[in-house]
Parts: structure tokens; C-alpha cells; sequence
């Protein structure tokens, strides 16, 4: 009667443990269903958004600053540098001391890096997290993070990273987070408008596109942009192109990732032939062609319309 019970002992478990307050601002078509997420998980969200979109499960704050002020983390989700860096300096003087800061916008390096150095100074933690995945990733949690900070801020931002994505990348220092972002992005750009340019060819020497696709997919010519994203309506798994090509990640979303790269690629003297060729032809596309509010994988039917002096 006497014996150590081993794994047949009673446990006693609190059952009320409060989950950490969440203070999340950009509550666009990427930060809504994030918050959504953790408030899912349990989280107190608490969300702002200039634009006054919601998230579902979140309680809605007056300004950027109720929004932090009882917050454990707080994350961004934003459109561009200058923005970040004016919400951080409205944000900072009330978040409190022991806070992480997890920001999620897609921005130039040097902006992170300066938002992780006034962070800092305010003794908060902070990671910069950009995503992948779009909007289907946003809503599913699966998300992929590529983040910069210290190793202590990234691993205190994890569980909030397996709530919203499938996958984090701990890449750096501050602001590498944002260089790994870039550079993936750069590579996407390129190599879609690669793919999109075979079809079109594929197209004007009669290879029927289903053909095409069974062989490059399972060739050297295999890529995302072919494999899984597809270009070609009907072809390879789903994606925007079989929907008249309505944004999964949009044209113009594109075109500012690839200014991003060249941005980055000329303050430290980089050689990006390829990503300035994509730059130009996304902009081309976006603000002369009608690319604006279609998906980034729209460069199909463009390139099919086409001639060779076009």
C-alpha cells in the first residue's frame, strides 16, 4: 500500500493560467486573421487598426497606445518602414519594460534596425518576423517567420510563432529577419516571371500547357512558382490563377519587395541584374498594364498577349 505510485499519481494542475496580453496593430488582410489566431489559442488580444478593421476573439483599443499598454508582446503588422518606425515611436513610451515587440511587416532592413535600437533604449524586447505564406497562410497558421534579434527575444516570441505559422527561422542579428525576407522574395519574383514567360512561349510553339507542366515539374525547370503556385489557370494544384487570378499575394505587394531588394542591394554594392530586370517589369505591369489588384502570378496573361517588341 505503501509504494511510489510512479505515473499512476494524482497530478494537480492550475487550470486558470492566464494566458499573456497581446497587443496587435495592422489588422489588414495579414494581421486580422493572425490576431484572430492567437485569440484562438487563448491570448488576449488586443487590436488596433487605423483603418478600424477587426480581428474575430479581439477586443478593439481607441489608439496604437491603449493597444500596448497592458501588453506582455506586442506585434505589427504593417505596410512600409516609415510607418513602422512612426508607430514604434508612439508605441514605445507606453509599452512596458519586460515587453517583446514582434514586428511582422515587410520592411527595408535599415528601418528594423532602427526600431530594434529604440527598442532597446526602452528596454523591450524586440524581433523582426516577416512572413510567408500570404493571406491562405495567415488564415490557416501556417506562416512561415524568418526573423532577426537576439536568441533570447526569439526564443520568448516562439509560441506565438507556432500559433500563427508552421515554421520560424531564427536568421540573426536585428533586421536579418528582413534580409532573408528580400532576398527570398527576389528569387520569387524572378523565377515567376520566368515561368510565366516558358508558358507563353510553351504557348506560341503549340506544347499544350498540361504537357508543359507534367515535364518541367519534374525536371530541372521545377520550381514554387511552378510546382505549387502554377501561372496557368487549370494547371498543377490550386492557386489565384484558377480564380481569375484575385490576389494570394498581390502584384503590387511584389512590386514593393523587389523595390525592397534593390533598395538593400545598393547600399552594399550588390550585383542584381535579375531582381532590377523583375523590379522593372513588375512596375511596368503594375502601374501601366492594369497589374494593380491581381495576383503576381497575372504576369501569365500578360506575357501571352504579347509579341516579342512589346
Amino acid at each position: 500500500m505503501l509504494r511510489p505510485l510512479g505515473t499512476a499519481a494524482l497530478k494537480l494542475e492550475d487550470t486558470n493560467v492566464t494566458q499573456p496580453t497581446v497587443g496587435f496593430i495592422g489588422l489588414g488582410n495579414m494581421g486580422a486573421p493572425m490576431a484572430a489566431n492567437l485569440a484562438a489559442a487563448g491570448y488576449n488580444v488586443i487590436g488596433f487598426d487605423t483603418a478600424g478593421t477587426t480581428a474575430e476573439g479581439a477586443s478593439v483599443a481607441g489608439s496604437a497606445a491603449d493597444a500596448v499598454r497592458d501588453a506582455d508582446i506586442v506585434i505589427t503588422m504593417l505596410p512600409d518602414g516609415n510607418i513602422l518606425r512612426a508607430v514604434a515611436a508612439d508605441i514605445l513610451p507606453h509599452t512596458k519594460s519586460d515587453a517583446l515587440f514582434i514586428d511582422c511587416s515587410t520592411v527595408d532592413v535599415e528601418s528594423a534596425r532602427a526600431v530594434a535600437a529604440e527598442a532597446a533604449a526602452a528596454s523591450v524586447l524586440f524581433v523582426d518576423a516577416p512572413v510567408s505564406g500570404g493571406i491562405g497562410g495567415a488564415t490557416a497558421g501556417t506562416l512561415t517567420f524568418m526573423t532577426g534579434g537576439t536568441v533570447a527575444a526569439f526564443e520568448r516570441a516562439r509560441p506565438l510563432f507556432d500559433v500563427m505559422g508552421q515554421k520560424a527561422v531564427h536568421c540573426g542579428e536585428a533586421g536579418a529577419g528582413q534580409a532573408a525576407k528580400i532576398c527570398n522574395n527576389m528569387i520569387l519574383g524572378a523565377t515567376m516571371i520566368a515561368t510565366c514567360e516558358a508558358f507563353a512561349l510553351a504557348d506560341k510553339l503549340g506544347l499544350d500547357r498540361q504537357k508543359m507542366f507534367d515535364v518541367v515539374s519534374t525536371s530541372s525547370g521545377y520550381s514554387w512558382s511552378m510546382n505549387a503556385y502554377c501561372p496557368a489557370p487549370g494547371v498543377g494544384p490550386q492557386s489565384p490563377s484558377d480564380n481569375d487570378y484575385t490576389p494570394g499575394f498581390a502584384a503590387e505587394l511584389m512590386l514593393k519587395d523587389l523595390g525592397l531588394s534593390q533598395q538593400a542591394a545598393e547600399a552594399v554594392d550588390a550585383d542584381t541584374p535579375m531582381g532590377a530586370a523583375a523590379l522593372e517589369l513588375y512596375r511596368r505591369f503594375v502601374e501601366q498594364e492594369g497589374g494593380r489588384g491581381k495576383d503576381f502570378s497575372a504576369m501569365l496573361p500578360r506575357f501571352a498577349g504579347r509579341g516579342r517588341d512589346a
